[in-house]
């Protein structure tokens, strides 16, 4: 009989530190360095910005993800007029971004301090942290296959420069993407579906893990009754989301307030930008940032989430689904999640659909408890975070073995 397997050292390098988890991408790999700590059988040291106040304010969090945690100085944030010379360099303008001197340099020390089975690149830009000359097993865990939510973006621009703009993004990234993923042991997609976007590219070494999501902090409770309440989360400063909300708000909202008059929308997520909370159109409402979105969905009748572009799967529909708030969101919204219509959600693309699905909601008590009811199961039986950080953990062990 074999013994339990060799617990394995694992360096993971993130370009963002991780708290608050206000990011579905923070969130994500929040929940697999949570699931591989608890599976005890990973030795995880976390490389990541963080100034010494957010070490110390987070560091019983940390505890949870990591055995080590090791910070290098965050650089200061730009204002986007200051990002325009990257926008010259040949690299995407994300990636650009992460390559500052402090980060390289964090990366070189660890790596050259101690041995590890295997080094782990959170988001595909940060592989411009990898070292020249790296040996033995090395992982990209990516959130989304990066170059498709360029191309959207060029598509769905409101003006011709935008289109120029994102287009030349997009061909940078395309181009990054595929010569970055091909240097790595295995690349870890959040979907099957990303995965057979990065195989018709040519790479073979692409495994998708489940998106998970943490059953026990977002426990199931009946949708709400009472006041028509609508939400949607997520970060404010993601364009995605920026243009999903937008274009709910100009061509959604007023079909569901000409139905229901006194419907409440709230905007729940960091930085939302002036151009849309200064409009102040009515029943709307911003939150900003906020400790915990749990406080904010639960009495709501509708979980929306029209994105119109972006990539990866959103974590944000399986945390309401746990939660009993039933779900609508366009296509690309529920993109890569195994997830029925009409069971577990409702999907609508454009306009007349999401307000009609909306409406719906609003209006029907029995197929909100259906829907959430149906939801949960689903999660709770296939989609929890342990089950995601195995899956996860596997690959670690398969790229340890490749590299040996």
């Amino acid at each position: 009989m074999s013994g339990a397997p060799r617990r394995l050292k694992v360096a993971f390098i993130s370009p963002v530190f991780l708290f608050p988890a206000d990011a579905g991408g923070k969130i994500r790999t929040g929940n697999i360095l949570r699931g591989l700590k608890e599976s005890g059988q990973f030795d995880i040291t976390l490389l990541s910005p963080a100034t010494p106040q957010q070490q110390l304010e987070w560091q019983g969090e940390l505890d949870r993800q990591c055995e080590r945690f090791v910070g290098w100085q965050p650089s200061p944030p730009k204002a986007r007029w200051q990002r325009a010379p990257d926008l010259l360099s040949p690299l995407p303008i994300n990636v650009a971004a992460d390559r500052t001197p402090a980060a390289m340099a964090a990366v070189e020390q660890l790596l050259a301090a101690s041995s590890f089975d295997v080094v782990v690149f959170d988001f595909v830009h940060a592989a411009v942290l990898r070292p020249a000359g790296l040996k033995g097993a090395t992982v990209c865990f990516t959130h989304n296959v990066e170059a498709e939510i360029f191309e959207r973006h060029a598509r769905t621009a409101a003006s011709a420069p935008l289109r120029w703009l994102w287009g030349s993004q997009a061909g940078k990234m395309r181009r990054f993407e595929r010569e970055a993923l091909a240097t790595f042991t295995r690349v870890v997609a959040v979907s099957e579906r990303d995965a057979k976007q990065f195989a018709a590219d040519g790479l073979t070494t692409a495994r998708a893990i489940p998106t998970g999501v943490d059953l026990d902090f977002f426990s199931w409770q009946a949708p709400a009754e009472g006041t028509p309440v609508v939400v949607f989360t997520g970060s404010m400063d993601w364009e995605a989301n920026v243009d999903g909300i937008r274009f709910y708000i100009d061509e959604v909202w007023p079909r569901v307030r000409a139905q229901v008059p006194h419907a409440q929308l709230r905007v729940v997520g960091k930085n939302p930008p002036p151009s849309l909370v200064q409009r102040q159109v009515p029943g709307i409402s911003f939150t900003g940032f906020v400790d915990d979105v749990r406080d904010h969905a639960r009495d709501a009748q509708a979980f929306v989430i029209p994105l119109r572009v972006g990539g990866g799967t959103r974590i944000k529909a399986f945390e309401a689904m746990a939660m009993g708030v039933p779900v609508v969101s366009t296509s690309i919204g529920i993109e890569g999640l195994d997830v029925d219509h009409g069971t577990h959600f409702l999907r609508a693309d454009g306009a007349d659909e999401l307000a009609s699905a909306t409406l719906k909601l609003l209006a029907d008590s029995a197929l909100r408890l259906k829907l959430s009811s149906a939801a949960r199961g689903l999660v709770e039986d296939r989609f929890g975070h342990r089950v995601a950080a195995d899956a996860f953990g596997a690959i670690l062990r398969e790229a340890a073995e490749a590299a040996a």
